[in-house]
């Protein structure tokens, strides 16, 4: 199982892990125990699950066509966001490349200031 390396943990940088989901998606379901898994192995990664329907006010400004969809931020900064395969094996290698090395914020500017305006919102809660 991974484990965040020695550098991760030393280099002081916070990382989120959004998952947006809805309910009534099967997939979605069955993916939350992969998500809570993920959660416990990259301690002290917060790791956040937001259904889209229940929480319709801070994401509805996105376009959210695929399940599971999963924002990664470093530093308080996007640095993915998109549908994922649901397999653990995926979503441990997405966040093992954002944490090593993050890769340069997203392309369209709009999507990066209305991801980041959740991000800090998200990352306010108590987790």
């Amino acid at each position: 199982m991974p484990e965040l390396t020695d550098t991760q943990r030393q280099a002081g940088s916070v990382t989120l892990v959004v998952c947006l989901c809805a309910q009534w998606c099967g997939v979605c379901r069955d993916y939350r125990e992969t998500f809570t898994q993920a959660a416990a192995r990259f301690a002290p990664t917060q790791f956040i699950w937001v259904d889209i329907e229940d929480e319709a006010d801070i994401v509805d400004s996105l376009d959210i066509n695929d399940f599971p969809t999963l924002l990664v931020a470093v530093n308080y900064q996007p640095v993915f966001y998109g549908p994922l395969t649901p397999r653990p094996e995926t979503l441990d290698r997405l966040l093992r490349s954002c944490m090593d090395r993050p890769p340069p914020a997203l392309h369209d500017a709009a999507l990066q200031d209305t991801l980041h305006a959740l991000v800090k919102q998200l990352a306010a809660r108590k987790p």
